[in-house]
């Protein structure tokens, strides 16, 4: 077996890494599959290849809001670390593909035997604690167009491809704005020449306009993760 890009697995040594491994499966996820719901337990945890899981805050009468992106530099699950079983969040899946799956008492039991782990996951925790605070500040304080250039900026870094299957409507339920309102801000991206639109397909055309024109919140958050986790 292979970490095939993992970037939390291909980190550990090679001891751990062979070890770790022999204890995944590699499963391919569907668009859109449920992973976990929070306040109930997780059966397994997650470590995506080339597959893109949205974390998402849910309330009753309010809009969903997405608060988390988790594709080959993450893992889903990571709570489990802090010896809390339960999901924090609603996790669906953004971009189909492949990731390493593994048993929650595997999981847990790697973590007691693998001191390079726990410092692995110590430190994407902490990024993860950053993240979500710039998510909050860019939820809050920034328009649409820019949130929208920043998340697909980060769609592309997580799915390693150019172009996915993508609609305005579920852009706008992780985005927690109207759908007229993605629709105003991929038109304004599309006919900048940043990104291309048809039919569910959206292709990102010039990645550095893509990030002149995202708030400095991506920014920021390459920076942490690329400190912590070179």
């Amino acid at each position: 077996m292979t970490s095939l890009g993992n970037h939390l697995v291909q980190s550990l040594p090679r001891k751990d890494r062979t070890r770790f491994l022999s204890e995944c499966r590699s499963v391919e996820l569907a668009f859109a599959e449920i992973l976990c719901e929070p306040g109930e337990p997780m059966d397994h945890v997650y470590f995506p290849v080339n597959c893109v899981i949205s974390c998402v805050a849910c309330k009753e009468g309010e809009p969903n809001l997405e608060v988390g992106m988790v594709g080959s530099e993450g893992m889903l699950g990571d709570h489990l670390a802090l010896g809390v079983s339960s999901a924090p969040f609603h996790a669906l899946v953004q971009a189909p593909g492949l990731v390493w799956r593994m048993r929650r008492d595997q999981f847990l039991q790697q973590l007691r035997e693998s001191a390079a782990l726990q410092r692995v996951l110590q430190r994407y925790l902490y990024v993860r604690f950053v993240q979500l605070g710039n998510q909050a500040v860019c939820a809050h304080f920034h328009q649409v167009n820019p949130r929208l250039a920043r998340w697909l900026l980060m769609s592309q870094d997580r799915s390693h491809a150019d172009s996915f299957h993508m609609t305005h409507e579920f852009m706008a339920y992780l985005l927690g704005v109207r759908r007229v309102g993605i629709t105003k801000a991929a038109g304004s991206l599309q006919r900048d020449g940043l990104i291309k639109y048809h039919h569910g397909f959206l292709s990102v055309l010039d990645r550095p306009g893509l990030e002149a024109a995202a708030c400095n919140c991506y920014a920021k958050d390459v920076a942490v993760y690329d400190k912590l986790l070179p």
